[in-house]
């Protein structure tokens, strides 16, 4: 039978857990995490872009780099209808 120290110590491994994972699922959802992934998607493109002799790199890097964002709003979207059904 463990001791009244050891189920301390197991609760407060639990909380800190606990913690963890809000704290990982709070920059999940974040806007910040997702207005970072959209710049960095815009710079890698626009760097793609510009190795590949594409005319307006830093312009025509708009649209995809807007369509990935998109994308990945609209997951959540589907993951609510998935659990659902």
């Amino acid at each position: 039978m463990p001791s009244i120290e050891e189920l301390q110590l197991e609760i407060e491994t639990i909380k800190k857990r606990n913690q963890r994972v809000e704290s990982d699922k709070a920059w999940e959802t974040c806007w910040t995490r997702k207005i970072i992934i959209l710049f960095l998607t815009y710079i890698v493109i626009v760097i793609f872009f510009f190795f590949a002799q594409l005319p307006k790199p830093f312009i025509n890097a708009i649209v995809p780099a807007i369509a990935f964002a998109l994308s990945t709003l609209t997951v959540p979207l589907f993951k609510k209808w998935w659990l659902k059904v």
